[in-house]
Parts: C-alpha cells; sequence; structure tokens
C-alpha cells in the first residue's frame, strides 16, 4: 500500500514554523481521512492538523515541542484498505547464514563496525546535518557548540538530533567531564581503543547564574508570551514609532447604542458593542487615506486594497491575540458585529483558525475596555499603523453653539495611533487620526441599524 506523507501545512504568508504541542495518534494507530492526527501552535494560533489519507500511522518523524518548518514531512501514513491490518513496521530481513536469535545491537556493530562500542551512529546522508530551532536553543543556552552537537547520536529521521536526544545527552553530561581526542593521523579504528587514556577536560558552563535576592516568585513564560514578547520588541527594531493623540466627543455614538441595543439584541441574538462602531468609523477613513493600508517591502510601498481589520483580543490567559475581520469595507454595520462577536468568543475558547488571524491591514485595539484612558501601542508587523480607543468618560467641555459657548456634560473618548514614521509622517497620521475622531463624533443618531 502507499505510502502518504503528513505535511507541515502552510499557514499564512508570515508563517514558517509551527511547534509540535500534541500527537493524538502514534506509529501503528489507524486514522480516518480529516481525523486530527496532532496539535500545533504557530506565533499566531493553535491548530489542529487532519490526516490527508485514511491507513495506519506508518511513522512518526518529530516529537511534542519540536519546532519543525512549513512543508516538512513529520509523519506518514500508510494508505489503503488494508492499511487497517498493517500494526508494524517491516522488519529487517535477517541473511539465511546468521543466527535467527540476533539482537538489534550486533546487526548495527555489524554494520558499523569502527565505532566505538557505546555508540550508535544513525543512518545519515550526504547533506548536511539538520537541526531543528529548538535544539538549536537548547545547545545555544547550554554552551554546546556545533562541533560538539554533531556528537551527540539522534534518534530522529536520518539521524537528526531531537530535543530528547539533546536533554539525554546534557543529562548524561553534566556532571562529566569532555574528552578531546588528537585525531590528527590516527585511524578510527585505534582512536576508538584509545580514547579512555585521553586526558580529559572539564566543561566549562558559559551561561552565567542568576541570583534573585528578597522575597520573589520565578514564573516561566508560557509559549504565547515569549512569542509576544519576541514579536514585540522586533516591530520596535523594524518600524520608526510615532506615536499621535486626539480626543473625540462619542456622546451621539453612546446614546445611539443605548436607544438601539436592546431591539438589536432581539432581533439579531447577540449584543452589539462599540467595537464595530469604531471599526466602521476606521474603515471609511482608510478609504480617505489608503497609505494606513500599507506594509513595506525594502524600497517599495505596499499598498493593501483589501481592507481586513485586525482586533486586538484579550484572552482568559492574559495573554493577546488579533484576530482579522476579512474585507471589512464590505460588510454593513450588522454584518460587521457578527464577525467581531464571532472571533472574539473563538479566540476566549481556543477555536480561531489559522486563517482567522493571517492578512490584516490595520489594527485597532481597545484599551479601555480595562479601563485605560489611552496607550501607545506597539505596530502588529508587517502593518504600519495600529489605533488604541481608550475609555469613555462623562466630562464637562465647552460645546461652540449658535447661541455661544456652554459648558455641557458629554462622553468624551481619547484617541491614540502609533504609525511607522517610515512612510507615515507626522501630517499624514495626524490628520488620519483627526478624521477618524470626526467620524465618530458626527454619528447619525436617526440612523437604522
Amino acid at each position: 500500500m502507499p505510502l502518504v506523507d503528513l505535511v507541515m501545512p502552510k499557514m499564512g504568508e508570515s508563517i514558517m514554523e509551527a511547534t509540535i504541542l500534541r500527537w493524538h495518534k502514534k506509529a501503528g494507530d489507524h486514522v480516518k481521512m480529516d481525523e486530527t492526527v496532532l496539535d500545533i501552535a504557530t506565533d499566531k494560533v493553535d491548530t489542529e492538523v487532519p490526516s490527508t489519507a485514511e491507513g495506519v500511522i506508518e511513522e512518526v518523524l518529530y516529537n511534542e515541542n519540536d519546532v519543525v518548518p512549513i512543508g516538512t514531512v513529520i509523519a506518514r501514513v500508510r494508505a489503503g484498505s488494508e492499511a487497517g491490518n498493517h500494526q508494524q513496521a517491516p522488519q529487517i530481513p535477517i541473511p539465511s547464514n546468521q543466527n535467527s536469535n540476533f539482537e538489534e545491537e550486533d546487526l548495527a556493530y555489524t554494520e558499523v563496525p569502527y565505532q566505538p562500542s557505546n555508540i550508535i551512529v544513525p543512518k545519515t546522508t550526504n547533506a548536511a546535518r539538520f537541526y531543528s530551532p529548538l535544539v538549536l536553543n537548547i545547545a545555544a543556552s547550554e554552551g554546546i557548540s556545533l562541533t560538539e552537537l554533531e556528537k551527540i547520536p539522534g534518534t530522529g529521521n536520518d539521524g537528526r538530533v531531537t530535543k530528547k536526544d539533546i536533554l539525554q545527552y546534557l543529562n548524561g553530561n553534566r556532571n562529566r567531564v569532555h574528552t578531546v581526542p588528537n585525531i590528527q593521523s590516527r585511524p578510527t579504528e585505534v582512536v576508538a581503543r584509545q580514547a579512555p587514556e585521553i586526558a580529559q577536560v572539564p566543561i566549562a558552563s558559559s551561561q552565567p547564574v542568576t541570583t534573585y535576592t528578597g522575597n520573589v516568585e520565578i514564573i516561566e513564560m508560557d509559549r504565547m508570551r515569549k512569542l509576544i514578547a519576541k514579536h514585540m520588541v522586533d516591530s520596535k527594531h523594524t518600524s520608526a514609532h510615532v506615536t499621535s493623540f486626539t480626543e473625540a466627543d462619542v456622546t451621539n455614538l453612546v446614546l445611539w447604542r443605548e436607544k438601539i441595543k436592546k431591539e438589536y439584541e432581539k432581533r439579531e441574538g447577540e449584543k452589539i458593542t462599540f467595537t464595530p462602531l469604531f471599526i466602521e468609523a476606521i474603515v471609511k477613513c482608510i478609504k480617505k487615506y489608503p497609505w494606513l493600508s500599507s506594509s513595506i517591502d525594502g524600497d517599495k510601498i505596499v499598498v493593501k486594497k483589501d481592507i481586513n481589520i485586525g482586533m486586538a483580543t484579550a484572552l482568559p490567559s492574559g495573554n493577546l491575540i488579533v484576530p482579522v475581520i476579512k474585507n471589512a469595507d464590505q460588510l454593513s454595520l450588522v454584518g460587521l458585529t457578527k464577525q467581531v462577536n464571532n472571533l472574539a468568543n473563538a479566540a476566549r475558547n481556543n477555536r480561531l483558525k489559522p486563517d482567522d488571524t493571517q492578512g490584516g491591514t490595520f489594527t485597532i485595539t481597545n484599551v479601555g475596555t480595562f479601563g485605560s484612558l489611552m496607550g501607545t501601542p506597539i505596530i502588529n508587523q508587517p502593518q504600519v499603523a495600529i489605533l488604541a480607543t481608550g475609555a469613555i468618560k462623562k466630562r464637562p467641555v465647552v460645546i461652540e453653539t449658535a447661541q455661544g459657548d456652554s459648558i455641557a456634560i458629554r462622553h468624551m473618548m481619547y484617541l491614540s495611533m502609533s504609525y511607522d514614521h517610515r512612510i507615515v509622517d507626522g501630517a499624514l497620521g495626524a490628520t488620519f487620526l483627526t478624521a477618524v475622531a470626526k467620524e465618530l463624533e458626527n454619528f447619525d443618531v436617526n440612523r437604522t441599524f
């Protein structure tokens, strides 16, 4: 029966690798078409990978927590109607002149006669040895050089060193000494025999030991928090951040929502929040100033004609994710509200699909949800701008009328926008932000939804 490769799927143009979180199937297990085989995680979202064929898992090539490039074969499925009876990998044939009561170790040393007796050399190819980013990170943090890494026996596909291999190596060698043989002109066989007599040199740790004073609690970052930290720092290193501020009198918008929210929930079966109203105003202004929905490619400005609005969403864990409303300019207010609610619920319940976080061209973050008046958000790469909406507060303000100035209680909100000064100058950034504020202030209280 044919073998079908299960590859790490491509989950967006900016996603180059994914981490294996959990295998639901192991070698020898039967799997159906589209049945979940494993869970993976990217810097955007966690998701499931289904089988592309029905049959039996022939082999699993990576372990949990391994970081795997997209397009890489991660497992093989023996497809076909008879695959269900195939539970074991084919046995290595034994020549007729050998004792059938042999051990696997004997066969290994028959194939590799010149290796030291305590090392089994895996199958290798003529290509350079591959190391996953996870293995390289562990090696760097533990002070293992590439030369030393090449000596670690690997149990992965084509002799690759897995996370388990390098951790076993560290556990077995952390308190030992490292042998430094002189192999300038001696054959491998001689070196193998004389290895115990070679002078021993202690391994020096390259990692300084951090000590903490006082009453502290040490908490390891989870995977998503590490990714968020990396992307925030990368964004600051990539874009020349500038933040502009303005305030908007959103009294009309607040009063209109208060008036229709019960009727809306009764008719549509869900609540209407301020977020879709903010997005609606942003979309109108992006059509006037399209450079705010763009990205930079070297010396080129790539203006995105599809307006896809990302909305920063807080997760129960405290982490942040940014699902994207595709073609927001083509949606009515009802359509925007449904998309906002559906994506927010999916994010909070870990049901987002990889495509739900891809393709954003502009991002909005509602810092007012947590009571903050304003913020200085960090740009979500490769976009060039992100807008933050603060808390809506009642304040006494001066309003101008035909009869003169007066003081009134109004619903006020601060808006702040960070933008990439490489292509968005202060004039354009401030003009766009003011335009959004005007859209919110001139909200039509007589409109329908």
